[in-house]
């Protein structure tokens, strides 16, 4: 029922479209993972404020919670929240398949059972529209109809220079072959903002990095001298916070890890807890409330309405730690024999609507964007109509709403 469902929506998307033409426009959406609404002007990355200038940007890029890599830039090319597209972590457990979700695991991450919605590229596709990916989430699914034209599978090692020159030769290809819809995704600066924290001067130096990499990129462009929108955003933002014991939740200490019928999937800022055995939820509930120091507990039913985040692979329970604190699944005794007290790190994935400092960035330029435009702060889901519209795709119904964005657009 599900394929045939998913079919019927496939030829009814196929007829709305005649192709593309050399009057279809261009859209190089851009991700540099971890990069933090404050980072340009903190660090003074000239190419980064200049984009600001020549085109439109937001006062910074809501993500969806949690505010993890994998949900966002999925919930950016759907329009959907985490909750209703599928990817609700960058790990988490399927109580269906009784398996986990990890982000390491290629199986699980090319596997189309794990994705729901129409990504952008599969909508260009059904319009007759070609597209490319070097690199994001969702653009690798073992199907060929659920991919872009043109894509790579995912390598952290391949160097940021091969990654935008991958897009410049794609920009060349003849007009039949040539992608009107690409996206290019960079690592950095999150891993920095991880391991020496977001106001580091190791983060200053990739955030200067990613500055260098968009001068380039941008100078490419003009140099091909094609109508091109380019959208720059970050999936997350990034908090620092200090080793310290008193940092630190240790969820074996607060729920019983021997019990084969609870399961726990961690993920630092939170974890998830899937209860087997349905009469124990509320019992367990009301140890982990009674016994909170740092955390909150809440039940599924009782999931805050702007997470968008009943569904039971979020689980029955989710516990999330307090801003300035961490969950781990380590024993205390090991984990601070070996803790670098007084170190200091960055992490994501706390509540966007209390922790301001998991916002990204967005900001665009091109021919259909108007120049020296700042608006305010919006949730990432409206970036999928926004780019539909530009690209003149007719999008299915989803959390996004063109509205949110069309103060910025100049239509085709």
């Amino acid at each position: 029922m599900k394929f045939l469902i998913s079919l019927l929506v496939w030829i009814s998307f196929s007829s709305l479209g005649l192709g593309q033409s050399e009057n279809t426009p261009y859209v190089l959406l851009i991700s540099f993972d971890g990069f933090r609404f404050d980072y340009a002007e903190k660090f003074d990355a000239p190419n980064f404020k200049s984009l600001m200038k020549s085109g439109s940007h937001a006062e910074g890029l809501i993500p969806s919670f949690p505010s993890k890599t994998l949900p966002n830039h999925y919930s950016i090319v759907t329009g959907l929240y985490p909750g209703k597209h599928g990817l609700v972590d960058n790990s988490f457990f399927d109580p269906d398949r009784n398996e986990f979700f990890e982000m390491h695991n290629r199986d699980r991450v090319t596997d189309p059972y794990y994705y729901r919605g129409t990504p952008l590229w599969k909508l260009a596709r059904a319009h007759g529209i070609k597209s490319a990916s070097m690199f994001w989430v969702g653009s690798e699914l073992t199907l060929q109809a659920l991919r872009p034209d043109y894509y790579h599978p995912y390598q952290e090692s391949v160097h940021d220079s091969t990654r935008i020159q991958q897009v410049f030769q794609w920009l060349k290809l003849p007009e039949k072959d040539r992608p009107h819809f690409m996206t290019l995704y960079f690592s950095s600066p999150d891993h920095e903002g991880h391991q020496f924290g977001p106001t580091s001067e190791e983060t200053r130096h990739a955030v200067l990095k990613a500055d260098r990499n968009l001068e380039i990129i941008m100078k490419g462009i003009h140099d091909i001298d094609l109508p091109i929108n380019v959208i720059v955003i970050s999936d997350h933002g990034m908090e620092e916070l200090k080793t310290h014991p008193d940092t630190y939740i240790f969820i074996n200490e607060i729920i019983n890890r021997n019990d084969t019928t609870v399961k726990v999937s961690n993920s630092g800022t939170h974890a998830h807890i899937y209860v087997q055995d349905v009469a124990k939820v509320d019992s367990i509930y009301n140890v982990l409330k009674k016994g909170r120091k740092n955390y909150s507990v809440y039940r599924q039913k009782d999931f805050p309405h702007h997470w968008h985040y009943k569904t039971p692979r979020a689980g029955d329970l989710v516990i999330t730690a307090n801003p300035g604190h961490y969950i781990v699944a380590q024993e205390r005794k090991t984990f601070i024999a070996n803790l670098h007290v007084g170190h200091v790190f960055g992490t994501h994935g706390y509540d966007p609507a209390e922790v301001k400092n998991m916002k990204g960035i967005f900001y665009a330029t091109g021919p259909n964007i108007k120049a020296g435009k700042k608006i305010a702060a919006f949730n990432n889901v409206h970036i999928y109509p926004f780019i539909a519209e530009i690209l003149g795709l007719k999008a299915p119904a989803s959390d996004g709403d063109i509205k949110i964005l069309e103060e910025i657009l100049v239509k085709p």
